[in-house]
């Protein structure tokens, strides 16, 4: 595991994690800055035939094949519509297989806020097999 891979574990300490907040229409969302690689301008989509509705496509990424998703579209809303606002935020993700980057559209990136690890409330369980750090 490299060291960008382990410093992603939780602290302990209750010290401040940063977080990048972004808006999906009129809401705010935010995630871990440490598993985002970057964030793009939103062009040079590839779209694939035959594949789920919230995956809008493929970039190539300095010569990575990497898939983009509308978070709107998978959270059961409106795509997200393009303006010049609109950009893709490449992150990290672990699954069964390794890790993988994936482009996550946006409506729009506002801020980086650092929030103590005692102000994040555990996720709830849902009883389902979604993994506690996409919650």
């Amino acid at each position: 595991m490299s060291q960008t891979r382990q410093a992603r574990a939780t602290p302990t300490d209750g010290a401040a994690l940063q977080y990048l907040t972004f808006a999906l229409g009129n809401e705010m969302f935010a995630t871990d800055i440490r598993g985002i690689k970057e964030i793009i301008e939103y062009a040079g989509l590839t779209t694939v035939p035959m594949m789920p509705a919230f995956i809008r496509g493929v970039i190539n990424l300095r010569g990575a094949v990497v898939p983009v998703i509308d978070l709107s579209v998978r959270f059961g809303r409106a795509p997200t519509p393009l303006t010049r606002r609109t950009c893709v935020v490449i992150m990290e993700v672990c699954d069964d297989q390794g890790w993988h980057d994936i482009g996550v559209t946006v409506d729009a990136v506002s801020e980086v806020l650092e929030i103590p690890a005692s102000a994040i409330e555990p996720p709830p369980a849902f009883g389902a097999r979604i993994r506690a750090e996409f919650i």
